[in-house]
């Protein structure tokens, strides 16, 4: 698994906060949902009369509401990248996110995440910048 994609160093801690914070970004991707969908807000800032340019249908509105929100779309967006670039990932390195992101709290080192891999420490940061630059080429950030 070889990436050619040299990130900013923002960007790579980016990710990685991203990678340690997936879990939260799943539920907070759920509760957005169930909010916008459940939620019986009336958004009609037409006051002077006139047509509103929303669909008349609750299901359309909804649909609507859903498909144009930028923060869950943002949030669904980085998700998915990171989903699809775990799921193709070898056991080993998906063992390496699941030990050094997923695991809360954190209770190892790097050493000792490389240690049950099993690979050296080097190995490690490696395989590790080879899953952030894999996530951020599905992203495109540079």
């Amino acid at each position: 698994m070889t990436v050619a994609v040299k990130l900013k160093k923002a960007t790579f801690k980016h990710i990685e906060s991203e990678l340690y914070y997936y879990k939260d970004t799943v539920r907070e991707i759920e509760q957005l949902r169930k909010d916008i969908m459940f939620c019986n807000e009336n958004e009609d800032e037409n006051t002077g009369g006139g047509r509103n340019n929303l669909p008349s249908s609750p299901t359309e509105r909804i649909a609507t509401r859903l498909a144009t929100h930028k923060r869950l779309n943002q949030l669904e967006e980085v998700a998915n990248a990171i989903q699809k670039v775990y799921t193709g990932l070898p056991e080993d390195y998906q063992k390496l996110v699941r030990l050094k992101y997923w695991t809360k709290p954190q209770t190892k080192t790097w050493e000792g995440i490389a240690e049950s891999i099993p690979v050296s420490r080097r190995t490690a940061f490696n395989m590790r910048d080879e899953i952030i630059f894999a996530i951020g080429e599905v992203l495109g950030w540079r």
